[in-house]
């Protein structure tokens, strides 16, 4: 009887919302931080800017309005152009480098399944339409997670770029200089600075993970190898 109300309720609208949230918790947790802490930047951001602005004499700024900045879509793009980059590069370089030891690591010295040709594998009705359909798509989707984070870059580094010279050329134009151009922007030293103190960063912190995954553990934690696991042993 217990097994049979426990099937019962799992078929209600409840238990299957409640299903579908744990089979998609850690995703939902991830949306729902940068829903949070991105809200906590534009409020906090408008406000700074609309402190910045008293100061020169200006009006102060409201929140939609400090969305059509310069300074937010640079703030906000700068950081994301970086992101999409440290796992872009991660992902590519995961499949050509090793690191002995690693949980971040294919495994060394054998196969790993993520080396199978697609081509050669038995199809099931489940099957990505990609794999079944082959050719030039299958060819786009085998790389398609590194494709989607280039693309991604690419818009982010633009869209920092618009907006670092919008923010710049308004300073410009308030010490008596001329604004500059989008192409203009990428010519300056701030452009780059901007850039490469985040990009360092990422790559700090993956090397981090990367090394102190070999000898440090977090029970539970795909991230980690198994507690009692060799430090010799790669993850799988």
């Amino acid at each position: 009887m217990t097994n049979t109300a426990s099937q019962e309720r799992s078929k209600l609208p409840g238990g299957t919302v409640s299903k579908w949230v744990k089979e998609h918790g850690l995703l939902l947790a991830n949306v729902g931080l940068f829903l949070v802490f991105f809200g906590g930047m534009v409020f906090s951001g408008a406000a700074d800017y609309s402190e910045d602005q008293i100061a020169h004499g200006q009006p102060a700024v409201t929140l939609l309005g400090y969305l059509g900045t310069g300074a937010f879509l640079e703030a906000t793009f700068e950081n994301w152009e970086s992101e999409f980059l440290q796992m872009g590069m991660y992902v590519i370089l995961t499949v050509f480098l090793f690191q002995k030891g690693s949980s971040e690591s294919k495994p060394m010295g054998k196969a790993a399944p993520q080396d199978e040709d697609p081509r050669v594998a038995a199809l099931k009705p489940a099957t990505p339409w990609p794999v079944r359909h082959g050719g030039w798509v299958l060819k786009l989707y085998e790389h398609s997670l590194s494709i989607m984070f280039l693309l991604l870059f690419l818009a982010s580094f633009a869209l920092h770029a618009i907006g670092g010279s919008e923010e710049y050329s308004a300073e410009q134009q308030s010490h008596g200089q001329p604004p500059v151009t989008v192409l203009g922007y990428l010519a300056t030293s701030r452009f780059w600075f901007e850039s490469f103190q985040n990009w360092q960063s990422e790559f700090l912190a993956v090397g981090v993970l990367v090394g102190a995954s070999v000898y440090l553990r977090e029970r539970g934690s795909p991230e980690s190898k198994p507690v009692a696991e060799p430090h010799y042993e790669t993850g799988a």
